[in-house]
């Protein structure tokens, strides 16, 4: 018989591509959503939201595993960045616990590592210490920028590079994982349990990607060789106050966004990475970057 996951998120990004790649693979999936969701053979919606506690114990009502996906990336102070991200952790924690549930997996940020540089990373590193404290057999995810057809963060990059440009924060190193490959390390983590590590997963490129090689491989994803510009960081504030006066709360710069996006490494830690029996990335950036363009024109974003 197979096993039953309680998924958080899973009407996000990553959420989604988690809950096909199960289906495919056999899994009965409970999947938590505010809004009411198309049926689906072998998946069980259930209404609610982390601040639920009813809705909770439903989620994970005769579950297996938990993989808590869900968590905030842009709110507009540390309270809310700690009430969706914090305790929306607790919450889900204290549900597996009352359930029986063991098994949790937790998928964290890379940002978590620097938790001085952004309301976002500290509220991450909070979550990070209540699955650590939870006596749950967990094992934790820290992605690095993950990307993909439907992601919307990057869209802005490649309208920008449409027109022949990048606007980067100040040189620095990053790394970047597949949706489908993330949601394939999170299956894989169901069907082998390393044990209580936490892992950062990428793309397999070593020493990960400087912010122009990037934005060139973007330009390539839509035809045009770019010309990379290094943004200071008083000019990426004042480019994240126009944008929230452009855009709301909608704004993808954000001040919060500022802080890390500055600082010169976010590339995994080789000791961290899975192993490679159990996990490997399968979707060369490139690819991927390109497919995303694609589906951009498809939708009409660009």
């Amino acid at each position: 018989m197979s096993s039953t996951l309680a998924i958080t998120g899973g009407t996000g990004f990553v959420g989604k591509r988690l809950i096909e790649q199960a289906l495919g693979a056999g899994y009965r999936v409970r999947a938590l959503t505010r809004r009411t969701q198309a049926p689906r053979e072998g998946l069980t919606w259930v209404a609610g939201a982390l601040d639920d506690r009813r809705a909770l114990a439903d989620l994970v009502a005769g579950a297996d595993v938990v993989i808590h996906v869900a968590g905030v990336v842009n709110a507009p102070d540390r309270a809310a960045f700690a009430a969706g991200n914090i305790a929306g952790t607790q919450a889900m924690v204290d549900a597996a616990r009352a359930a029986g549930v063991r098994r949790f997996i937790h998928v964290s940020s890379l940002a978590a590592r620097e938790p001085q540089l952004s309301n976002y990373g500290w509220s991450k590193h909070g979550a990070e210490a209540v699955v650590a404290a939870s006596g749950l057999d967990w094992t934790m995810v820290r992605p690095t920028a993950v990307f993909g057809p439907g992601d919307t963060d990057l869209l802005d990059m490649f309208r920008v590079a449409k027109f022949g440009l990048a606007l980067l924060p100040p040189p620095g190193k990053l790394a970047v994982i597949h949706v489908d490959d993330l949601a394939a390390l999170l299956l894989a983590l169901v069907a082998s349990n390393p044990g209580r590590v936490i892992l950062e997963a990428d793309d397999g490129t070593p020493g990960g990607w400087t912010h122009r090689a990037f934005a060139r491989a973007i330009g390539t994803a839509v035809g045009r060789r770019v010309l990379a510009l290094d943004l200071p960081r008083p000019v990426m504030l004042a480019a994240a106050r126009i944008d929230r006066l452009l855009r709301g709360a909608g704004a993808k710069l954000t001040a919060d966004r500022v802080g890390y996006f500055c600082h010169p490494d976010w590339t995994i830690d080789p000791a961290r990475a899975p192993d490679p029996a159990l996990w490997h990335a399968r979707i060369p950036t490139p690819d991927g970057l390109a497919a995303t363009a694609a589906w951009y024109r498809e939708h009409s974003l660009l």
